[in-house]
């Protein structure tokens, strides 16, 4: 009878779940080749994969890019203070606790439900150190303390968009408060040429940090086609090296660029404020927009 029961327990824990939440239709759909890896997607959008027995496992590009530059923050192991802004099925938040043991981290995410089909399905093993908020991202940025993060990761989306009022230089100057000296934002952004979006976050975090490197697959650099970008900011040097050693050296390759080639690339973008803002662009059709 028991084994027949962790038969059915093996079974039940391959079949697609589909909930309607607050912000969407989420899906979470079993891995084939993973025993226990799912995919979520929000609205057909990708929007998070997590392997439940190896959390350091990235499936997709941007999140190893941003799994690269966690790694190179500080020692290798050490605990950090990490603010999460979008929860989607805790990938990285699993990734920090299982590479630096005793962090302590904040997740928001502005869709409640979202937050319990993940705890149902997917439960954070004990002991992770992850508080969740059911919050708006920027509305808890807003309220949280001065120099409370060591790191701060956003990675928002509204189905497969950045919503508007977390693209403006007042999120960013909110974002630079809530970071201790020497912290490091990081932010999963998507656009193709001409890169009006692109430029403008660029500039938005160069009126409020004095680092900034960009990271991206060199196709998406050159304008061939739509795709990810990791934003990274900080005031102190970013050790850009070691990362770009790390991105060139991924399964998927990516380029590192910084200083003059950054600011090249900004170009004449000026920052956006509040009464200006708009969502980053939709991606094109096929595109793997968020992944």
């Amino acid at each position: 009878m028991g084994a027949v029961l962790a038969h059915n327990e093996r079974v039940n824990a391959s079949i697609p779940v589909t909930r309607i939440t607050d912000h969407g239709t989420a899906k979470l759909m079993p891995d084939v080749d993973r025993e226990r890896a799912w995919l979520l997607t929000v609205d057909g959008a990708p929007q998070s994969y997590v392997d439940l027995d190896e959390p350091t496992y990235l499936e997709f590009e941007y999140a190893r890019r941003l799994g690269h530059v966690l790694d190179t923050v500080a020692e290798a192991g050490q605990a950090l203070d990490v603010a999460h802004l979008g929860g989607g099925a805790l990938t990285l938040p699993r990734y920090v606790a299982a590479t630096r043991p005793g962090s302590r981290q904040d997740v928001v995410e502005a869709d409640r439900k979202l937050l319990e089909l993940v705890a149902e399905h997917l439960p954070l093993p004990a002991g992770s150190g992850v508080r969740q908020h059911a919050a708006d991202a920027r509305a808890w940025l807003e309220a949280a303390p001065d120099d409370a993060a060591d790191v701060l990761i956003a990675d928002v989306f509204g189905g497969s968009r950045v919503p508007a009022h977390l693209t403006t230089r007042a999120y960013a100057h909110e974002a630079e408060r809530v970071l201790r000296p020497g912290g490091v934002y990081l932010a999963n952004l998507a656009d193709a040429a001409p890169f009006a979006f692109l430029r403008s976050q660029l500039a938005n975090f160069s009126s409020a940090f004095e680092e900034l490197a960009l990271i991206a697959e060199p196709a998406v650099l050159r304008g061939r086609r739509f795709g990810n970008a990791v934003l990274v900011a900080s005031h102190r040097p970013l050790g850009i090296a070691a990362l770009a050693r790390r991105v060139a050296a991924d399964a998927f390759p990516a380029r590192v660029e910084h200083g003059a080639a950054v600011r090249d690339f900004i170009g004449s973008a000026r920052p956006v404020e509040d009464a200006d803002a708009v969502p980053s662009p939709e991606p094109p059709d096929g595109a793997f927009g968020i992944g």
